[in-house]
């Protein structure tokens, strides 16, 4: 989100949205800072993954877990619209707002299409859209909208690659047609009503 964890000098004074710290030997930490306290913490000696906050995540959407047959078996009998199932961390870690709205405009679907209704190759785009939105986005160093900067203090520049994402009224970079914005589980959502069915 506007997270980040940083390589500081250990001796450098914490900011007001700097939460922990975790201090070397060598004389320097890697400190969390978090203006919008979405991010944690976690300290076991166990296993991580069997941790109760991380143990039902679904899998990382860049590994090979995540392709179009799991989100298949997944979404199976399921009426919750696509864009909220795909945001959902049990379904798969870590798939915001603004990457759920690229990665279905990728795949050419709409995301209030009933996640059970889409076909298997449909999820196969799907996945992989997921996969070249976020790699293009990291490559990017992030979406800064308002406040987010990477760990150098930069801003990340993905925003200029956005093809929907905040972009209602403005022309589809593919079909020229408008692009709409609906509120979808309380979340903004853009897309072409051309190219997504």
């Amino acid at each position: 989100m506007s997270g980040s964890l940083r390589i500081v000098d250990a001796a450098a004074a914490a900011g007001p949205h700097d939460h922990v710290d975790i201090v070397f030997r060598d004389g320097y930490c890697l400190r969390l800072r978090d203006p919008r306290r979405f991010g944690a913490v976690l300290w076991t000696p166990d296993d991580p993954l069997h941790h109760p906050l991380l143990r039902n995540l679904g899998p990382e959407p860049l590994s090979d877990a995540l392709n179009g047959r799991y989100l298949y078996h997944s979404a199976r009998g399921r009426r919750v619209r696509i864009k909220p199932f795909i945001m959902d961390a049990t379904v798969v870690a870590g798939v915001g707002n603004i990457y759920a709205n690229e990665a279905l405009y990728c795949a050419g679907i709409h995301p209030q299409r009933a996640a059970g209704r889409v076909s298997l190759a449909r999820l196969s785009r799907l996945s992989k859209g997921i996969k070249q939105t976020l790699q293009c986005a990291i490559d990017a160093g992030g979406t800064t909208l308002r406040d987010f900067v990477r760990e150098d203090g930069h801003p990340g520049y993905f925003r200029h690659h956005l093809q929907v994402y905040d972009q209602e009224g403005a022309h589809c970079p593919r079909c020229h047609g408008l692009i709409q914005r609906r509120v979808i589980a309380q979340r903004s959502s853009y897309f072409c009503t051309r190219c997504q069915r």
